[in-house]
């Protein structure tokens, strides 16, 4: 049951992360379920001195990398579904913009990605994301700020509809 509730309160974070990481639904859920069979076989490894979510977001960040590592470049998918409610000429736009957002994420370097997801898609703080990465708080803004600045250079000529 102790496990059951961990899965619940990490889940939905995790399966977001990997989805920013990895770029499509599939994998991000496979990428989440691997994290947490690994937790469990692991948990007697587990260091009760750090952060539980630090320490699953570790396996997680690793078996995204393995995800990525054996995709041949080029062939993300945005793994992003339209809203139904939408009108068509609304859900093509949201599409657009949700995969230019997705490859200019993809373009990041890793290190760039992951302070970006961290902080603006699992909305954790400076200090979470430096101890769930493993740098200092410092590292983590310099990161973000330079991870903003690629994104903004990637998105600057974007216009919907190209």
């Amino acid at each position: 049951m102790g496990f059951e509730l961990l899965v619940r309160r990490h889940e939905r974070v995790l399966f977001n992360v990997a989805l920013r990481m990895v770029g499509n639904r599939d994998e991000a859920a496979d990428a989440t379920q691997s994290t947490f069979v690994k937790a469990y076989e692991h948990l007697d490894e587990f260091d009760f001195a750090h952060r539980f979510f630090s320490w699953m977001y570790r396996i997680l960040v690793n078996e995204c990398l393995n995800i990525l590592r054996a995709k041949p470049r080029g062939s993300e998918e945005t793994g992003f579904a339209p809203v139904a409610e939408a009108g068509p000429f609304e859900t093509l736009a949201r599409r657009e913009r949700h995969a230019r957002i997705q490859a200019a994420l993809m373009a990041l370097s890793h290190e760039y990605r992951e302070v970006v997801v961290l902080r603006h898609f699992a909305g954790l703080t400076y200090d979470e994301i430096a101890a769930a990465v493993g740098v200092p708080a410092k590292t983590v803004k310099s990161r973000l700020y330079s991870a903003r600045q690629r994104l903004g250079e990637l998105l600057l000529d974007w216009e919907p509809g190209r």
